[in-house]
């Protein structure tokens, strides 16, 4: 035991920088199965209060401009949920609702990947890194179009048609490491959510008539989307107060006027 004792110090030190990652890699499949278990509107509510408060507690060890970031992409991106759940029906949540944990949730994989280039790993490797989480993405994207189908019967053309949108904010804008990282949390989440059976994709995407997995494999794309929209909320804010809304400092990514 006592010759172990260096080695488990040495592996603890080389996580400990992802320490918040980590937690919330392993938060949100632990929050997703509970739901999953529990079933009921009484239980999901309280999970979504609790969620809530771990999103609050997280953001107050970040930067204020990531922070406000943060909060500015729950409300986006629960817009983007009543239209995407409620009024397109491309998903369906078990109970027909957009569970009260699902806005903080956004805010978590967009936190995972707000912090995600201070982290050892970009770095040391930068594109490189993100590069090689790209190529596991479009491993999963052909696979969603060739092997997957013989076990899931479902054809996933709506994750392979997410991917161009990932793929250019990786190879293209200074943000790739938050790309990068948002698409390993929303692999974690849909993964541990749709086999929950927390939520459904549809078979085939209405309006569209594009088939899809169950889930996607490539819809961390969609945070393309959400990020853009994040931003531009963000510049109009600090337009509008200037002496309240931090302004992007050179090289830092992460505030509000930063590129794409």
């Amino acid at each position: 035991m006592e010759a172990l004792r260096p080695y488990a110090s040495g592996v603890i030190a080389r996580l400990r920088p992802y320490g918040l990652h980590l937690y919330l890699l392993a938060y949100a499949p632990a929050m997703l199965a509970a739901d999953g278990v529990l079933r009921g509107l009484g239980p999901q509510l309280a999970l979504g209060v609790v969620t809530f408060g771990v999103l609050w507690l997280c953001t107050r060890y970040v930067e204020p401009g990531e922070r406000l970031q943060v909060w500015v992409c729950v409300v986006v991106a629960t817009g983007f949920e009543v239209f995407g759940s409620l009024i397109w029906g491309v998903y369906r949540y078990r109970l027909g609702n957009v569970p009260l944990y699902v806005p903080p949730g956004h805010g978590m994989v967009y936190l995972f990947g707000l912090t995600a280039s201070r982290l050892p790993v970009f770095r040391r490797h930068g594109r490189r890194a993100a590069s090689a989480v790209l190529g596991a993405c479009v491993a999963y994207a052909a696979a969603g179009l060739t092997v997957l189908p013989l076990v899931t019967h479902r054809v996933d053309v709506q994750g392979a048609l997410c991917l161009p949108m990932l793929a250019g904010c990786i190879l293209f804008t200074r943000r790739y490491a938050l790309f990068a990282a948002i698409f390993i949390a929303v692999v974690d989440l849909e993964l541990a959510g749709t086999w929950a059976r927390d939520w459904a994709w549809m078979p085939v995407a209405p309006w569209s008539q594009v088939p899809s997995g169950n889930p996607p494999s490539a819809i961390a794309g969609g945070y393309c989307i959400i990020d853009g929209t994040v931003l531009l909320v963000m510049a109009a804010l600090a337009r509008a107060a200037p002496a309240v809304i931090p302004v992007r400092r050179r090289g830092d990514e992460s505030s509000p006027g930063a590129r794409i």
